[in-house]
């Protein structure tokens, strides 16, 4: 017998086969005022997984949903993998012509979508390539309550039918198989498929316990969407933990806080843009309790830190991408930080740090030879660790996806010289902490400097009277381009744009502000929160080429 048989293949499947033994009349999930147990969870996912078998769905199939955060989501991370099928998450923001793109590229067979998105599906649902059903979900908790048609509690009926058998087996035979395609924003070209498999998604889940310090005791508010990134894997470490799932339809300051003092939520997730709904809702108040914001998309201000720490709030900073599975940095606590003066204790925090527990550690490279006949050739040269020499983020290992699906040659560019390449300009400094400068297409190159956007940024922000701001380079005659902010102010404030510009000339070299600062009701985000950079500098640009 050799030491291989002893080995079993990892899946975050297995998380909820413990949670329901361990603990089967826990609250496992909570929606308006329905509960379900663990052992609840546990059958419904094998009923949702049944239901696919009996609907056709084969090993290797692609499952997609189109739902907000509901507990058929939840159902949907382990039942679709349960079935031996691929999920799908589609981003509930896209047009029908979007949805259409990622239906026919995954090649998804099912898809369940709420009753309320039809709309991105009624228009296209003839001319679907793949699709061969599609199920209707009906929340009880949505506005739609009280339909009579919901396909999806037919769905998970059906695998009551086939249930003669008994319960799916929770184990797999490899590990390396695909679990999920995530859908990259596309803000450059068509959306690329992003795959994880079962062995990353598993350890995922166990950094995201470690990082955000979960435990059984856990309340998760879902203000992150489950389509992001598999709601950066969290669907599966909370299972893991044995902590409680707090469903949240959409995500607002009023229905946050609600949720916060009926449940007392212990956790949750999301863009600094969600941060910052939160701090401002008029429901906002003193906690009397820690509660852990696990923070990403965009670096936080250290100003946004300090005001999330007044209320109650614990800020944990980590970074990543859709194709290292969400987070895969964290700024890792140092005790000696504690010691420091707030401001400088907040700029610390708001860098994007160390690998994860589970993750290869992270290098700061400039990219040497690109003209090479192909992308593995390519030589990667670390920057100095000075805290100064900007460099490109490159990761490698467990937590960075298996590839693009259908498209190799964008795997391989991604993948020079052996790391995945994320795009994003930092710093290495000589505590072996990244932090971002900004992504390569958001650096402003003025008169042959380079300006950082994020810098800048966080300057404007810290003006009292700023609630949120996004720079980006414009047209100049004379320097080829400038900085520009646009704002958007704290309810009751005004200010007036050259005093934006003069106190962030107090705050950083007076050749990185913006000569000109627009006062805005809205900045243009992604359903994840983050800012859409690129709708401000097109307005900017109109169709003239960039000089630079």
């Amino acid at each position: 017998m050799t030491s291989q048989t002893w080995i079993t293949e990892l899946t975050p499947l297995s998380f909820l086969q413990r949670s329901a033994s361990v603990y089967p009349d826990k609250t496992a999930i909570v929606h308006g005022a329905s509960h379900w147990t663990y052992a609840e969870f546990a059958r419904d996912a094998q009923r949702l997984a049944r239901g696919l078998r009996a609907s056709g769905v084969q090993p290797g199939d692609r499952v997609a949903c189109l739902l907000p955060n509901v507990p058929a989501m939840l159902h949907a991370h382990f039942g679709v993998p349960l079935a031996g099928a691929i999920l799908v998450a589609v981003n509930t923001r896209l047009s029908a012509e979007e949805v259409r793109y990622i239906l026919d590229h995954s090649g998804a067979t099912v898809l369940v979508v709420d009753s309320t998105l039809l709309g991105a599906v009624d228009p296209i649902r003839e001319s679907l390539e793949t699709v061969r059903e599609i199920v209707v979900h009906t929340d009880p908790e949505g506005p739609d309550a009280g339909s009579s048609d919901d396909g999806y509690a037919g769905l998970l009926a059906r695998g009551d039918e086939g249930s003669d058998g008994g319960d799916l087996s929770w184990e797999i035979d490899d590990e390396r198989s695909t679990i999920t395609i995530n859908y990259t924003s596309g803000t450059t070209g068509k959306p690329k498929g992003v795959q994880y498999h079962h062995r990353g998604a598993y350890l995922n889940s166990f950094g995201e316990i470690v990082h955000s310090y979960h435990d059984p005791s856990s309340v998760y508010l879902w203000t992150l969407p489950m389509f992001h990134c598999n709601g950066w894997c969290t669907p599966w470490a909370i299972t893991a933990i044995g902590g409680t799932h707090v469903c949240l339809r959409e995500v607002r300051g009023d229905a946050i806080w609600a949720l916060i003092g009926e449940h007392r939520v212990t956790h949750l997730n999301g863009a600094p843009t969600v941060v910052t709904t939160i701090m401002n809702a008029a429901e906002a108040r003193q906690l009397d309790y820690q509660l852990v914001v696990t923070t990403a998309g965009a670096p936080p201000s250290p100003t946004t830190i300090l005001e999330m720490e007044r209320l109650g709030f614990r800020v944990v900073h980590v970074y990543g991408l859709t194709e290292v599975y969400g987070p895969y940095t964290v700024c890792q606590w140092q005790d000696d930080w504690a010691s420091l003066e707030p401001t400088e204790r907040a700029r610390l925090q708001a860098r994007q740090g160390v690998a994860m527990v589970q993750a290869d550690p992270v290098r700061v490279v400039e990219t040497l030879d690109e003209d090479v006949p192909d992308w593995a050739s390519v030589q990667l040269v670390d920057v100095p660790a000075d805290g100064t020499t900007m460099g490109e983020i490159v990761m490698r290992g467990n937590n960075v996806m298996s590839g693009y699906y259908r498209d190799d040659e964008a795997t391989a560019k991604a993948f020079a010289g052996g790391w995945y390449h994320s795009g994003d300009l930092g710093v290495m400094h000589p505590d072996g902490y990244v932090e971002l400068r900004d992504r390569a297409k958001d650096v402003i190159i003025s008169g042959g400097e380079n300006i950082s956007t994020v810098e800048v940024e966080q300057a404007v922000l810290s003006h009292p009277a700023v609630l949120e701001a996004a720079v980006v380079g414009v047209p100049d005659e004379r320097w080829g381009e400038r900085p520009k902010a646009f704002i958007t102010l704290r309810q009751g404030q005004s200010v007036e744009p050259d005093d934006v510009v003069e106190h962030v000339k107090t705050q950083i070299a007076r050749y990185k502000a913006p000569r000109e600062v627009e006062v805005i009701d809205e900045l243009p985000k992604t359903s994840t929160g983050k800012i859409q950079k690129f709708e401000l500098r097109a307005k900017e640009w109109g169709g003239r080429e960039r000089k630079i």
